[in-house]
């Protein structure tokens, strides 16, 4: 058996593992808020939490594997890595759902809505919204893998965002005699 202990990586790993699973749950909410209000609500309310998340968890990495000191170099590193990860299992979510489970339902939802708001202000911002109309409609001409694709690129540099501030944030120096 080996007893080596975990590296910076496999604790990335781990916890960008739980992130993903909470943005794929989180993801969920996006095409049933739709039809259920409350939920769209949630799903606002869930990814305005993903940041403090984050924060959760590279404090808890921190505090339970670097003997409560990190350095803002590896704090960056780990934050990076961790959205890293999530980003990716996010990804395969996204692909099972554009592939398999969606069939154009959120972009039409869009164009719907896109529609009905063109008309209800009678050309007061109708430029703006023909221009999101026609970016939704290029939208839904992506495949399913250039769809989460570019969702993963998406996610990767918003983590990277992320990453900055949760790693100034969880920066803490050890003794002196330390270092």
């Amino acid at each position: 058996m080996n007893d080596q202990p975990k590296t910076l990586q496999q604790h990335a790993m781990y916890y960008g593992t739980m992130m993903g699973l909470f943005w794929i749950i989180k993801f969920t909410l996006l095409p049933m808020g739709f039809r259920i209000p409350l939920l769209q609500l949630l799903f606002i309310f869930a990814t305005c939490f993903v940041p403090v998340l984050g924060y959760i968890y590279a404090r808890k990495y921190r505090n339970k594997f670097c003997d409560g000191k990190i350095s803002l170099y590896k704090g960056l590193i780990f934050t990076v890595s961790m959205y890293f990860y999530a980003s990716i299992l996010t990804a395969a979510g996204h692909y099972i759902y554009f592939q398999f489970i969606d069939n154009g339902y959120l972009t039409d939802t869009y164009l719907n809505i896109l529609e009905s708001l063109k008309e209800s202000m009678a050309g007061v911002y109708e430029e703006s919204i023909d221009q999101l109309i026609e970016n939704v409609t290029k939208i839904a001409q992506l495949s399913p893998l250039q769809l989460s694709l570019q969702l993963i690129s998406q996610n990767i540099f918003y983590g990277i965002l992320l990453s900055i501030p949760t790693a100034l944030f969880i920066m803490k120096k050890g003794d002196k005699n330390n270092y």
